[in-house]
Formats: C-alpha cells, structure tokens, sequence
C-alpha cells in the first residue's frame, strides 16, 4: 500500500527572534489544515526588512528552537544550503529535493497585503496553496491587495483543503483565530539585546564548541558562517 506524502507547512520570515505568537499560530494552522509538520524556515536576510536591528542567524534559528520545542514544529536555515535570497526560488527548490512531500505556503495577513510586491508572486501561488493567517489591523489592506485580486478566484473551503491527495496549486485558504498581539518589533523595542542574552545563556548551558545544528540539512550554522 503506497504512503500518502507528508503534508508540510512552510512558514518563512525573520524570526527576529522566535516568540510565542509564531508558536500558537503554527499550532492552529497545522491542526485546521491537517498538515504533519510545519517548517520555519528562519531567512538569512529579508530583502523587504531593514536589517539595522537584525539578529544574527545563529541568534535568531535558536530562538526559534525554543519556542518550537515539544512542538510538530522544525526552524531551519535551509535557504543558506539552498543558495537562494527570495521566497520563489526556495519554494521551487523545496519541492524539487522533497518530491514525496506536499507543501502549504502559510503567511499573515500583513504578508498577503504586500505579497505582489514579492518577486514571483504569481509562481509562488501557483508552486504550492497558500495559507493566510488573519492578523490584527491588516485584514482591510489585506482583502483589498493587488494579490487578492488575482488570488480570490482560486480560494478553496478549510473543508475542502483537507482533503487528502487533493492539493493543487493555485489555492488560497483564508483562517481565522483568536487574534495574537506579539509581535517581534515590541519583543525588540523591550529588549534590544535580546540576541546577546539568548547566545550568552547558549555559553553557560552548553559546551563551547558545541555547534548550533540545523534539523533539516544537518549542517552547523558555524560552518556556514566561516564558508
């Protein structure tokens, strides 16, 4: 009897740092969707985000080991491995070297009202379904985005979605919980040495030269910062 494929969320971004609100929003959509798994796939560098105030990668994947612990949930610095900068070509080189398993594309509110902004956008959509999180104050932008226009016409039903082995792409799946205020900014404004403390206590509850490995690639984050 052949195994159904792996259902996988891909939820990208800064993860400057991992909190709670990434957690509890990764839970919810794993469980309305169905998915096995969700990767958090922490960015080197977002070309759409200031990096003035940017944690180091190595700062920011261990952040998100924390807050992914006990979780369905696995961060990764895979785009470093991929050697790609933009969400269309790690989608396409993820499906490529994960051929068994099936991808949901899943983001805020507040990604999909600037989404065609993004490079490819279009073949984002049609690479893998999307997911869109309701997120406080974007809905409006949101609804109203020049990539809503295109995508409403392929929205699917949660119910539907579910359905195993009938994924296609371009889908769009709209969900709606309980709103999360946190957010990475207030994390920042509140403890602008976030990154240095979280590697500090790395120091005293590790040994020194043990590396930060990746879950996905198997690769230490030391290797890549010194190829």
């Amino acid at each position: 009897m052949r195994s159904r494929p792996e259902l996988t969320g891909l939820l990208g971004g800064s993860f400057n740092p991992a909190h709670g609100g990434h957690r509890r929003i990764t839970l919810f959509a794993a469980d309305a969707l169905g998915l096995d798994e969700v990767w958090w796939l922490v960015s080197p560098g977002n070309p759409l985000k200031p990096q003035d105030d940017m944690g180091s990668l190595k700062a920011r994947l261990r952040s998100a080991e924390k807050q992914a612990r006990r979780a369905p949930i696995i961060p990764s610095a895979i785009e470093l491995d991929l050697d790609t900068r933009y969400t269309v070509d790690t989608l396409t080189k993820l499906v490529r070297r994960y051929p068994k398993r099936r991808f949901v594309w899943l983001m805020g509110a507040d990604n999909l009202a600037q989404f065609h902004l993004w490079k490819g956008w279009r073949r984002i959509a049609r690479t893998m379904p999307i997911a869109v999180i309701a997120r406080p104050g974007y809905d409006a932008s949101a609804m109203t985005s020049p990539a809503m226009v295109w995508l409403r016409r392929y929205r699917t039903p949660v119910a539907s979605f579910r359905k195993r082995g009938q994924w296609s792409a371009p889908a769009l799946v709209l969900l709606r919980f309980d709103p999360d205020h946190r957010s990475a900014t207030a994390i920042r404004r509140a403890n602008a040495g976030w990154a240095e403390v979280l590697l500090g206590q790395d120091r005293h509850n590790v040994k020194r030269d043990t590396p930060l490995r990746d879950r996905l690639t198997y690769r230490s984050i030391r290797s890549w910062e010194d190829a």
